[in-house]
């Protein structure tokens, strides 16, 4: 605090704040914000990873299979224009097919854009609308923009917010006009899961064993060592590589000749173990999506009770 440091100016104390000796401060953990745009939430977080594409499809399918009720002075209508036009928004969707989107683009981006045209609804990609505002709640307007070009702009009345797009959004307590997508907040678990999945992947390829060292020991006349020449070290990796490296390898013996030693680099099955690290990212995952644990496949949390209570 200002004050504090004042008062050890005047005593002549030392006000220089020492490092952090924190193990997030000394790997630099947390020290900056990442920002992540809807293109990697989408791929990353959806397309390439099972719980997210789980839990989004859980959400959405789940909402847009709710039957509909249209009601007026509590009288419930049927077959009215607006039954209509919600069985079928627009040629290309039915009522489930177009909520079913309309819930995975808000759960993906936090924000869902729907075009009211002539009879028709239609959803607009969030990551293609810019919102134009200055210092009013209400937006000024919205962009749609294809290839870095605005396309089409539909202006918003700033009486009654009333516009041709409605812009459904999840609460963000630090923007005005755009909401906070779920992955946000569980975007470190999901690229902890990620790289998990890589590292077992690779580890696979390279016969379930990290490579080890070829250790060179010759020496001279006068017993000192004698190191590879450029040549002969692209040699020997070539070599390796050609005879040693890939899954068709694994297990392979390996024959060295001369002063050659292999040291092995191994792993014990504990280290190897990712599988419990891979459960905790996917149930912090699924809280972050308010689905059940048990619903997205985390083991040791099935059963046939708590799973017919959790689909419930």
């Amino acid at each position: 605090m200002a004050i504090l440091d004042n008062i050890r100016k005047v005593l002549g104390l030392n006000t220089e704040k020492k490092q952090s000796g924190s193990v997030m401060g000394y790997f630099n953990v947390g020290t900056q914000d990442k920002t992540y745009k809807y293109q990697d939430l989408a791929k990353e977080g959806y397309m390439k990873n099972a719980i997210v594409y789980r839990c989004v499809n859980e959400i959405s399918k789940g909402a847009s299979a709710v039957p509909y009720k249209i009601k007026t002075d509590g009288e419930v209508l049927e077959n009215t224009e607006l039954h209509n036009l919600l069985n079928r928004p627009n040629p290309q969707q039915s009522y489930s097919e177009f909520f079913n989107s309309l819930f995975g683009y808000l759960l993906l981006s936090g924000n869902a854009y729907v075009l009211k045209a002539p009879k028709e609804l239609h959803l607009l990609r969030p990551d293609r609308i810019v919102i134009k505002g200055g210092t009013n709640y209400i937006p000024d307007q919205y962009e749609y923009m294809v290839n870095g070009r605005i396309d089409k702009i539909y202006p918003v009345d700033q009486e009654n917010g009333f516009s041709e797009v409605k812009h459904i959004k999840l609460w963000n307590p630090l923007d005005d006009y755009y909401g906070c997508s779920p992955l946000t907040a569980a975007a470190m678990e999901i690229d902890q899961h990620n790289l998990a999945s890589k590292h077992n992947v690779n580890l696979l390829n390279n016969g379930a064993r990290p490579s080890g060292a070829v250790v060179f020991k010759p020496q001279d006349e006068t017993g000192m060592s004698v190191n590879l020449t450029e040549a002969q070290r692209q040699q020997l990796l070539t070599d390796l590589n050609n005879r040693f490296s890939g899954a068709s390898n694994a297990g392979r013996p390996l024959l060295l000749e001369g002063d050659f030693d292999w040291k092995e680099m191994g792993l014990s099955p504990k280290d190897m173990d990712f599988i419990n690290l891979k459960h905790m990212s996917a149930t912090d995952i699924a809280l972050c999506f308010g689905v059940p644990s048990q619903l997205v496949g985390v083991p040791d949390s099935q059963t046939y009770s708590n799973v017919a209570e959790a689909r419930l």
